[in-house]
């Protein structure tokens, strides 16, 4: 995990510019460089470094003495690169998996390239004998990507768009900051002025679609037919598989733990693999709820369960909600769900920032939209349909969940890797017959918690515990997060001003007064930017003014009984 920046084209002074590059040096707290381009006076790239592999090679942009016309900045772990390097007969000059973009674009180019890449990844790679540069953003966008292009080829790309909002540029004097979307890449001509013109935008992978690199994975050709027995070992052979491949790290690995059941799965897989290779330190969780809370007590239950050394990180609502603005200052949204439920990540990532030397963290994120986990699933009017939301779920994933995980532990400079989120894993899952993967005698996620009924990972009650939304599950049952925040905030905002917030907020305009609170702090920090959510997070089927599962029908008549 690390924070990329470069500037193409820029008309203003790059000693001036590259301050806005210093707004990202969370992401990698341990080195930072800035490079001019030979021959290019007005581009530049920006990197900070999470040292995670490689600790002498490991400084970006990479360049090799084979391509010393080629420029690489990313962000990301690319799990396949020995099995490339194996299956091409690469030559590496260093140990940093992205090396392997490099000798990838040099045999074939960028579709092949963006292609072949198993892991999750943000680039930008500049052929300078070419004169092109290039764009890409890993399928689910788990590695963020922000751009932003005047209309006279300024170019500015960075991890976060807080590094690109301040940016000075003579023809424009507030260029559209805009993400760049997951499963693509962009080609983009470079004039010798420095200036770029886009040449196209190009889908290089659907997750339906088994992916290209499958060919040359650990795993080969699995069982077909969608018998259950089938389906379930495939499950449990490819989820390990996700797990295992994103062992890779120079740097302490540990796990966020809910005590639900993706999580839950997550850390039992983690510890079992890390014991088969010999790592030779325990495994460290961590949960973080208030006094008593759900998840607090389902996740002790869990560590102990598996033997992992367990963190328990208890915060009051005060500590919550003194949270709030610097939260939504990381995330750069105003998403109600995805605050509240940023609140308790951010917390705990700060802890084991502060606390612990666990770098890499293994998280459960994907698993909901992938498996049909929201309680909202029950209401479903057929399979179809509820395929489908878990399709577009998957596809805006980069605007809410994946968000959340990056950017709140990211703002600790901590590496996120999120497995529900194999690309190989997904492509399977969603391969499946859609009734297969809808809720089953009142329980989502059945397929998924049958795949490991008989693996004996998790206590059957943890394997069974129903859905609780982060945001709710921190907090006991009789009062949740957000109804404590909504009791705060009903002091912070007048009725006056809500009756006025469409007014004020034509776009996406806020319906409650938590809403308007955090579209004010949203604001401050980013005026005028509100479009980079296009749409608030909403439960579908049902009809309810609030994204918690605590208001839905399901919920409450499982929590009474």
């Amino acid at each position: 995990m690390c924070g990329i920046w470069a500037l193409f084209g820029s008309d203003e002074c790059l000693s001036v510019q590259c301050l806005s590059a210093m707004k990202i040096a969370h992401r990698g707290p341990d080195a930072f460089r800035f490079e001019n381009v030979n021959g290019f006076t007005n581009c530049c790239f920006g990197f900070h470094r999470l040292a995670v592999v490689d600790q002498l090679y490991g400084m970006q942009p990479i360049r090799v003495k084979k391509f010393p016309y080629l420029w690489l900045c990313y962000n990301g772990e690319i799990y396949n690169f020995k099995q490339l390097q194996k299956q091409f007969g690469f030559e590496y000059q260093t140990l940093v998996d992205g090396e392997v973009i490099l000798h990838l674009y040099n045999k074939g180019g960028i579709e092949q390239t963006a292609s072949m890449l198993d892991g999750v990844f943000a680039f930008i790679l500049l052929d300078t004998a070419n004169r092109k540069v290039f764009l890409a953003r890993d399928t689910y966008g788990v590695r963020p990507l922000f751009k932003v292009l005047t209309d006279d080829g300024f170019l500015g790309v960075c991890s976060e768009a807080k590094g690109l909002i301040n940016l000075k540029h003579s023809a424009s004097l507030f260029p559209k900051v805009e993400p760049f979307l997951p499963g693509h890449y962009e080609v983009l001509d470079l004039k010798p002025s420095g200036k770029v013109a886009s040449v196209e935008l190009v889908k290089f992978h659907s997750y339906k679609d088994e992916p290209l690199h499958a060919a040359c994975d650990t795993v080969e050709n699995l069982p077909s037919g969608f018998d259950l027995e089938t389906v379930k070992s495939n499950i449990r052979i490819l989820f390990e598989n996700a797990v295992r491949k994103r062992l890779m790290a120079h740097r302490r690995i540990g796990c966020l733990l809910s005590g639900g059941l993706d999580s839950s799965l997550v850390a039992a897989i983690l510890l079992k693999l890390m014991k088969e290779m010999n790592i030779n330190y325990p495994l460290q969780t961590f949960a973080i709820g208030m006094e008593n809370s759900p998840d607090l007590l389902a996740a002790r239950k869990v560590a102990a369960h598996i033997g992992s050394e367990h963190h328990e990180v208890i915060f009051n609502s005060e500590e919550g909600i003194q949270a709030i603005e610097e939260v939504i200052f990381s995330l750069e949204t105003y998403d109600i769900t995805t605050v509240r439920a940023s609140i308790g990540m951010y917390l705990v990532s700060k802890y084991i920032r502060k606390k612990t030397d666990s770098v890499v963290i293994f998280s459960g994120e994907g698993s909901d939209e992938l498996t049909q986990g929201y309680i909202y699933f029950h209401k479903a009017p057929s399979p179809e349909e509820a395929a489908e939301e878990s399709e577009r779920l998957l596809k805006e994933l980069y605007l809410f969940d994946v968000l959340r995980a990056d950017r709140t532990t990211a703002a600790h400079g901590l590496e996120l890797r999120v497995p529900f989120l194999d690309h190989r894993f997904t492509s399977y899952y969603l391969s499946l017959p859609a009734e297969m993967r809808t809720p089953k005698n009142g329980i989502e996620k059945y397929l998924l918690r049958q795949s490991f009924e008989d693996s004996n990972l998790l206590p059957k009650e943890i394997l069974w515990r129903p859905k609780e939304a982060f945001s709710d599950g921190i907090t006991s049952v009789k009062k949740s997060w957000f109804s404590i925040l909504q009791d705060y905030i009903d002091q912070q905002v007048d009725d006056l001003l809500l009756e006025k917030a469409a007014e004020k907020y034509p776009f996406n305009p806020p319906k409650t007064k938590e809403s308007y609170y955090y579209r004010q702090i949203f604001e401050k920090h980013y005026p005028g930017r509100s479009s980079w959510l296009p749409h608030y997070w909403m439960p579908r089927w049902v009809k309810t003014a609030d994204p918690s599962a605590r208001t839905l029908k399901h919920y409450k008549s499982a929590a009474q009984e």
